[in-house]
């Protein structure tokens, strides 16, 4: 998830001044691909995303500031599901949580205690939507089927990432990790609950199968350049009954503004659509 922050680089550490995701922009935007191949570019193009700022991380390569795909995401078919460019609402991945209803156990490993509480208040807003699919934590001294677990990295090319989450297998599970930053630029010396719940919401939103609302120009919640990824073999299909229009108060936004950010109507729509 990436938070935008307008002042210039010198100034950054405010949490105030900002825009809308899992990373964190405090600078103007630029391009890093300088540890990934040519032809692992084209694949991540391929799959419907952009590469700018790609890298390479442990596991795979980031993208569009807290996706990662993996070399299963790689190797997998198209299925033929692209992005409708014209338009910004709620997109799903071609792979979604199946066997339902289920419970989706999530663990919190080695990461002090307000991200443990975060974790939990992101647990009940889910399960207050009353979905086929709900979350409750795992049993103390095991990893559940999504584990929440930190990294310290600081801001790089402008950006600092605040998490990170990648996308249901082809098998119908979720994606079983969430990375959270615990370097002091990412949340400050005293993390917010609230904030750092949204940025989880976020995250598990991409482990369920969501992609970002501003798919389509990620301009709108992150500022810069208009970006338009176009056509996706990852899949990103819009959701039916969500709107044809900017939704500025998506959970799934791009970008984040720095604070709270829950479920919205059309959310809510996407989510009861899937689950």
């Amino acid at each position: 998830m990436k938070k935008n922050n307008l002042l210039a680089f010198a100034l950054i550490g405010a949490l105030s001044v900002s825009l809308f995701a899992c990373t964190k922009k405090d600078a103007v935007e630029t391009t890093n691909n300088n540890e990934i191949s040519e032809s692992t570019l084209a694949k991540i193009s391929s799959l419907g995303f952009s590469t700018e700022n790609a890298r390479k991380v442990e596991g795979g390569y980031l993208v569009e500031g807290d996706i990662l795909l993996t070399e299963a995401n790689f190797a997998s078919t198209a299925k033929g599901n692209n992005l409708n460019i014209a338009e910004t609402e709620q997109y799903r991945t071609t792979n979604l949580v199946t066997n339902l209803p289920r419970v989706i156990t999530v663990s919190v490993t080695n990461l002090p205690q307000v991200y443990s509480d975060a974790v939990d208040e992101m647990i009940s807003r889910y399960n207050a939507q009353g979905l086929s699919l709900t979350f409750q934590r795992a049993t103390t001294g095991t990893v559940g089927n999504i584990d929440v677990f930190g990294f310290n990295e600081g801001p790089s090319g402008g950006y600092i990432t605040l998490g990170s989450a990648g996308f249901p297998t082809s098998s119908g599970q979720p994606f079983n990790q969430i990375k959270m930053n615990t370097n002091v630029n990412a949340y400050g010396t005293n993390p917010n609950l609230q904030y750092l719940a949204s940025v989880l919401q976020h995250e598990v939103g991409h482990c369920i199968g969501f992609r970002h609302t501003d798919y389509m120009n990620r301009a709108y919640s992150c500022g810069g350049r208009r970006a338009n990824e176009g056509a996706s073999d990852v899949g990103a299909i819009r959701i039916p009954g969500t709107p044809s229009k900017a939704d500025a108060e998506s959970f799934m936004l791009a970008c984040s503004n720095g604070g709270n950010r829950t479920f919205n109507a059309n959310d809510l729509i996407a989510l009861n659509y899937l689950y």
